[in-house]
This record gives structure tokens, C-alpha cells and sequence, in this order.
């Protein structure tokens, strides 16, 4: 472990971020994925700007054209109706229509226009942020595959699924709202521009309108929030309750539990519901409130816009043209307090997503990498090994030894000595000095990981099955790997048979993590992935425990043909496993205790006896 990597401090990963402030930061980085998707950008703002052109237009037909000009018959040319009555004319040229039908068709079509450009505009919009988001999924997906195990030892795994999967949702509803204040804001400032050519002093007094909303909006939302971080907490408190109770189930029956836990169940439920009310009654107050806001806003439009109308200062269609005006004065403000929490939601959720993506804790690799040739021997060297997963706390202590090429190894020892470290190292998950192991007589830190992973094969007692069917399980993805190579390994290690009497054979779905098949099943396939791959060295990290007597005989003959050739180490607790290894090595508290030979181990009458004596005495009889 490099001095760097000491000091990382892993538990960010699991402090709890509620809410942030803005931070243009984040929006800049955000704005990476965004920007190759520029031209579904720039699409859907034009189309957003001539929907809320059109969404202008409208009350305009009705108040300047209808009614003004149609109706009352007292059109005010200082008045601007932004060329309608002309566009009105024009139909009534080409149609033969009187006024008020055309003025309806005119209406009509632009009403249909308007929402059709919004319609495209949110599907544009929407596809953008969609397309960025599928693109920082990826990179962040990519970035967590190829973080240490040492990282994966200190984080949670379900801290980072949430990152690559709620946070990045999170932001979705984020861009999606922004998307929504654009649609909002635009016509926003179009009415007002239209409105300040029309009547300045009535502008004016909607414009007094807004910062009082703007207030009301801020300390609603102030409010909210902090029943807003009740209600998650309560929800995450409900999660993780149910999730103990269901995974522990069968405690929970033996031990009778049901009620009790009932009752703290419950508990957090009613917390949860009152603060979901208290939630609803802030809303709907809110809601009621900026109603009746709008409403004196609308008197006050009223009051001084009829003033001008007995004075015939203005036109009545004006006035009511500025009553129009007044929901998308308002709205804007609505949907900003409606973004509010979602908007600090997404902060810490972008907070979460570059948490992970700026953590760039990785194993060293070589500069210069050596180039091994296209077979390895197989030969392993140990020199004088000390290695701890934590400061001052050495799991390995100066650990020396050597595997011959196509030599078969036992490790054994009491739990905790070091063997599977020993293999995690040899795997290269976890960094450690230079010149300690060797690989062909190539110092393995010389060696870029992928280089030695690709030489080594593992098998282990938890064997992970991925979803697919049992080829692709075999074949992992390797394009080198045919099938029939692929069923040839199966029937070297005698997994064809129970392969070939599944229902679709090789191409049968395999349920997670392998369910639908046995122990020993799992363990035949674990073999025949590895036979595929052709590894020069091979790893069995206790693989043949907890197989049933039937499946034995099986397991120990597809052993012979698997290790046949090949650099083996054996890491296992049965007697009948260590007795076909050539050599044995015992590691206790960290160190190297023995090594021979199984007889001359047994003669020594050391640790290994007393180990074979505590521990396979039952086998041997």
C-alpha cells in the first residue's frame, strides 16, 4: 500500500448528504456530458423560444384582435398587436370568412402550433438529459470497475450502487427541471417585453408583484425542507428496518419477534406519515395563499387598468390582455419554489457522483511494463514478504518460499495466517513493496495487472455466477473463446453431463447467482471457466469444500485434468486435497512455519501434524 492510499479517508462514502447549496461547480461538470449533445440542445431551445413566441400570441388574438378590433370595432393603432389583425385580414382575403370565424381558426392553429413546439421542445430536452446521463452512468460504472479491492474492502457495495443508480436519477430530475423553468422563464420575458411596449405604468404594477411572491416562495421553501429531510430520513429508516427483517426472517420466527418488531415498524411508520402531512399542509397553504395573491394582483390590474379605460387612456382589450399576462408572471416563480427540492436534492446527489468519480485509488502500475512472452513458465518466488491491510497491523511476515514450474503447492494453516492474502497479492488487488514476489523470475510489480491476472486462474468456494446462460458463464466475454472450446472445457472436467440434461443445455438462463444449479454443479462450472482461459498458474482457494460425497469423485477427477501442466496452488482443508500436492506449506500467525513434503511434514511432528490431527483426524481415520 502506497503512502497516498494510507491516507484516504473511505468514509465519505458513508456520511449521509441531505442538501447542498447551489453549486455552479457541479452544473459546469454536469454540463460535459450535456455538451456533446449541443445540437439537441440548441433544437430544443429554439423550439421552446418560438412556443413561448406563440404562447404570447395567443391572448394577443383574443384581447387585440377579438376583441378590440372585431367586437368593440375600436382599434387603437398606437396600441401594437404585434402584426394579428393583419394575419386576421389576410385569412379573411383568403377564406372569405368574416372576422370572428377566422379569428377562431387563427387561434385555433396557433394554439396548435404552441403545444406541438412545447411537446417537441420536452422531447428534445428530455432525450438530452437522458443521453448525458447514460453517458455519466457509464464513465461512473467504468470508473468504480477498476477501484481497488482495497477500496471495495472500506466501502460499502450498496453506498456505491446508490450513487450510479438514485443519484444519477437524481440529476435527471434535476436537468428535467431546468428543462421546465426554460419552458417557464421564456415566455416570461417575452409577455413582459410586450407588455412594456403596450402600458408601462400597468407593467409596473405587476412587476411590484414579484418580489413579494419571490419572498413568500423563499420562506416557504425554507420551511419544507426541513420536513422535506424528516420524510427521507423516516423513509430510509423504514428501508432499512424492512431489509432487516426480511434478510433475518428466520430469527425473527425463532425467536418470536413478529409483534416486537410489528411495533418499531409501526412506530416509524407513524413518524413517517406525520411528517408526510405536515408536508401536504405546507403545500396546500402555499398553493392557496399565491391563488389569492393572484387574485389581488388581478384586482389590482383591474382597478387601475379600468381607470384607464373610462379615460380612454387604454383599450379594454389591453387591459384584459395584462390579465392574461398574470399567470405567466406567476407560474415561473411557481414551478422555481416546486424545483426548489429537487434542486437541493440534486446537489447532493452531484455531490455523491463526484465523491466517486474524483477518488482515484488504484493499484500501481509499472511505467514501463514488462512484456511476457506468449506461455510462462509458471515459476513463483516469494522474498522476504511482509504485508498488512491496515497500518502497523502485518497480515504476512516475512514470507519466503518458491513454486517450480508446473509444481503442485498446498497452503494450510489455522484462519488468519495469511493464505488467502498471499493469493490476493499473487492476483495483484492490493499494492505491496518491490521485489518481493516473482513471476518467471519478473519482479510482479513490474508486470501490469491485467498482463498477470490474464496467467492466473481462481477458483474459490463462493464461485460468482453473473447473469446469462452457462456458456456465457464459461466464455466470461473472452472473443478467443469458442464454443466449442468452451465445451470441451465443460467436458475435461466432467460439468457436460449436467450441462447437456439442463433443459436448454448450453444455452440455459442461469437464475442469481447460480441458483438453479448445486454446490457441485457451481463448483464443475468454476472449472470449466477456468480450463477455458488456459491460465499457467492455477489458484483453488479451498474449492472443493462443502461438496457433497456424490459430486467427490467428480470434483477430484476434473482436479487432475485442471492442474495437469499447469502451476498449481492449493488452498484447502481436506486431507485427500493436500495429499496429491507435491510440497505443503504451513503459514501460522503470518509466517512461514514448514515446508515438505506430506510425509516429511507428518515426521517433523510439528504444526502440521498438530493441524492434520485437529483438523482432518476424522478424513485420515
Amino acid at each position: 500500500m502506497n503512502a497516498t492510499q494510507k491516507k484516504l479517508d473511505h468514509s465519505i462514502f458513508d456520511a449521509d448528504i441531505h442538501g447542498q447549496a447551489m453549486n455552479f461547480q457541479y452544473l459546469k461538470r454536469i454540463m460535459a456530458w450535456v455538451k456533446p449533445h449541443a445540437l439537441l440542445v440548441c433544437t430544443s431551445i429554439l423550439l421552446v423560444v418560438l412556443a413561448s413566441l406563440l404562447a404570447v400570441f395567443l391572448p394577443v388574438i383574443i384581447t387585440r384582435v377579438a376583441i378590440d378590433t372585431i367586437i368593440l370595432d375600436t382599434p387603437d393603432a398606437l396600441m401594437p398587436d404585434f402584426g394579428m389583425n393583419s394575419v386576421n385580414e389576410w385569412l379573411m382575403h383568403l377564406t372569405g370568412f368574416e372576422g370572428i370565424v377566422t379569428v377562431c381558426i387563427l387561434y385555433g392553429v396557433t394554439t396548435i402550433a404552441c403545444h406541438g413546439l412545447y411537446h417537441l421542445h420536452r422531447v428534445t430536452f428530455a432525450k438530452t438529459v437522458l443521453f448525458a446521463l447514460r453517458d455519466m452512468r457509464l464513465d461512473l460504472f467504468s470508473h468504480m470497475e477498476h477501484r481497488p479491492s482495497s477500496f471495495y474492502d472500506k466501502v460499502a457495495v450498496g453506498r456505491v450502487m446508490t450513487r450510479i443508480t438514485n443519484d444519477v436519477q437524481a440529476l435527471f430530475e434535476l436537468l428535467m427541471g431546468v428543462g421546465m423553468l426554460i419552458g417557464e422563464f421564456v415566455p416570461f420575458f417575452l409577455a413582459l417585453a410586450l407588455m412594456l411596449t403596450i402600458d408601462v405604468e400597468l407593467t409596473g404594477y405587476l412587476l411590484l408583484s414579484i418580489p413579494i411572491f419571490g419572498v413568500i416562495t423563499y420562506f416557504f421553501r425554507l420551511a419544507t425542507r426541513k420536513v422535506y429531510r424528516q420524510i427521507r430520513n423516516t423513509v430510509s429508516q423504514l428501508n432499512q428496518n424492512l431489509q432487516e427483517n426480511l434478510s433475518g426472517m428466520q430469527v425473527v420466527q425463532l425467536s418470536n419477534r413478529e409483534e416486537r418488531n410489528l411495533q418499531v415498524y409501526s412506530d416509524i411508520n407513524e413518524k413517517n406519515s406525520k411528517q408526510e402531512v405536515h408536508a401536504i399542509q405546507l403545500e396546500t397553504g402555499y398553493g392557496a395563499f399565491m391563488d389569492n395573491m393572484v387574485n389581488l394582483a388581478l384586482a389590482v390590474i383591474i382597478w387601475v387598468g379600468g381607470s384607464a379605460v373610462l379615460s380612454d387612456a387604454i383599450t379594454l382589450g389591453s387591459v384584459i390582455l395584462f390579465t392574461q399576462f398574470i399567470d405567466m408572471f406567476i407560474r415561473p416563480i411557481r414551478v422555481l419554489g416546486m424545483q426548489y427540492n429537487i434542486l437541493f436534492r440534486a446537489m447532493a446527489s452531484a455531490e455523491r457522483i463526484f465523491q466517486a468519480l474524483d477518488w482515484h485509488e488504484q493499484i500501481r502500475e509499472p511505467k514501463t511494463p514488462v512484456r511476457l512472452p506468449g506461455r510462462v513458465k509458471g515459476k513463483l518466488e516469494f522474498k522476504n514478504l511482509t504485508f498488512g491491510y491496515d497500518d502497523n497491523q502485518p497480515v504476512l511476515k516475512d514470507v519466503s518460499f518458491n513454486v517450480k514450474p508446473g509444481e503442485k503447492l498446498a497452503i494450510v494453516g489455522p484462519t488468519g495466517s495469511g493464505k488467502s492474502t498471499l493469493i490476493r497479492l499473487l492476483g495483484r488487488f492490493y499494492d505491496f513493496s518491490d521485489d518481493r514476489i516473482f513471476l518467471d523470475g519478473h519482479d510482479l510489480n513490474s508486470i501490469h495487472s491485467t498482463e498477470v491476472r490474464r496467467r492466473i486462474g481462481v477458483v474459490m468456494q463462493d464461485f460468482h455466477i453473473f447473469s446469462g446462460s452457462i456458456l456465457e458463464n464459461i466464455v466470461l466475454g473472452n472473443q478467443s473463446i469458442t464454443r466449442a472450446a468452451a465445451i470441451s472445457a465443460a467436458k475435461s472436467v466432467n460439468a457436460h453431463e449436467f450441462i447437456e440434461a439442463l433443459p436448454d443445455g448450453y444455452d440455459t438462463e442461469l437464475v442469481e447467482r447460480g441458483q438453479n444449479l448445486s454446490q457441485g454443479q457451481r463448483q464443475l462450472l468454476a472449472f470449466a471457466r477456468v480450463l477455458a482461459s488456459d491460465p499457467e498458474i492455477l489458484i483453488l482457494d479451498e474449492a472443493t469444500a462443502s461438496i457433497d460425497t456424490e459430486t467427490e469423485q467428480l470434483i477430484q477427477e476434473a482436479l487432475e485434468h485442471l492442474m495437469q501442466g499447469r502451476t498449481s496452488i492449493l488452498i484447502a482443508h481436506r486431507l485427500q486435497t493436500i495429499e496429491t500436492a507435491d510440497r505443503v506449506l504451513v503459514l501460522k500467525d503470518g509466517k512461514v512455519k514448514e515446508l515438505g513434503t506430506h510425509q516429511e511434514l507428518m515426521a517433523l511432528r510439528g504444526v502440521y501434524y498438530t493441524l492434520t490431527q485437529l483438523q482432518f483426524q476424522d478424513v485420515s481415520s
